[in-house]
C-alpha cells in the first residue's frame, strides 16, 4: 500500500458491512475500492445537496408569492386556506411548520412558516389534484419560463429530485444514479423559474468536476 494512502480496512470496518455492502457490490468486493467509491458519493452527495439547496429556496419563495398574490386581500396568509383548497395532510404540515416556528420562541412570520415547509410540502402542491384549484390560475406563473406550462413536466421533475434529495438525507449510496441528469434536472427547474439564477446556480456548482472524478 502506497505510503500517503490510509489502511481501508478499519474504516471499512467503522462504516459496518452493511452500511458498506453496496459499495462493495459495485466494486467486485474490492474493500478498498469500495471506500474510494464510498468517499466519491460522499463528495458528489454533499455537492448536489448544495444545488438543491438553492432550487429549494427559490422554488418556496416562487409558489409562496404566487399564493400570496392569488390569497389577495382574504385575511390571514395563504396558508390559513380560507377557500379550504389544501388537503388534510398539508394543514398538518402547516401547522407542524408553525409549531417549529414557536418553538424558536420568535414571533410567526409568513417568512419563517415558508422556511419550516419541507420539499415534499412544496412538490405535493403541484400534484394533480391541485391542477384546477392551484395549477392553472396560480402557481404556473411560477414557472414563466416552462412553454407549454404543463404542471406534470414540473411534478415529475420535482418527484425525482425529491427522491434523491431523501437519499442524500439518510446518508444513503446515490452512485448508481445518473447524477449529470440529476444536476441538469435541478438546473431545468431554476431555469423555468428565472434564467439569471440558474447561471449563478452553474456558477457556484462543483458538482461538474466532482463527477468527473468518479472511480472507475
Amino acid at each position: 500500500m502506497p505510503a500517503d494512502q490510509p489502511d481501508t480496512a478499519p474504516i471499512a470496518a467503522a462504516l459496518s458491512p452493511e452500511r458498506l455492502a453496496p459499495y462493495l457490490r459495485a466494486t467486485g468486493g474490492d474493500p478498498s475500492a469500495a471506500v474510494r467509491l464510498y468517499e466519491w458519493n460522499l463528495a458528489v452527495s454533499g455537492a448536489l445537496y448544495e444545488a438543491l439547496g438553492i432550487l429549494e429556496v427559490v422554488l418556496r419563495n416562487a409558489l409562496s408569492t404566487q399564493l400570496a398574490a392569488h390569497h389577495g386581500t382574504l385575511t390571514g396568509y395563504w396558508y390559513d386556506d380560507p377557500l379550504d383548497v389544501l388537503s388534510d395532510l398539508a394543514h398538518q404540515d402547516i401547522a407542524a411548520a408553525r409549531r417549529r416556528v414557536q418553538k424558536l420562541r420568535r414571533p410567526e412570520t409568513s417568512g419563517r412558516v415558508v422556511a419550516e415547509l419541507s420539499f415534499g410540502f412544496w412538490k405535493f402542491l403541484l400534484a394533480k389534484r391541485y391542477e384546477a384549484t392551484l395549477w392553472t390560475g396560480c402557481l404556473r406563473h411560477a414557472f414563466p419560463n416552462l412553454q407549454p406550462q404543463s404542471r406534470a413536466v414540473v411534478y415529475r421533475a420535482l418527484d425525482e429530485l425529491h427522491t434523491v434529495r431523501n437519499r442524500i438525507a439518510h446518508h444513503e449510496p446515490i452512485h448508481s444514479r445518473d447524477v449529470t441528469t440529476d444536476t441538469l434536472t435541478i438546473y431545468r427547474l431554476l431555469d423555468w423559474m428565472d434564467a439569471d439564477v440558474r447561471a449563478w446556480a452553474v456558477s457556484l456548482s462543483r458538482l461538474r468536476p466532482i463527477i468527473a472524478a468518479r472511480p472507475s
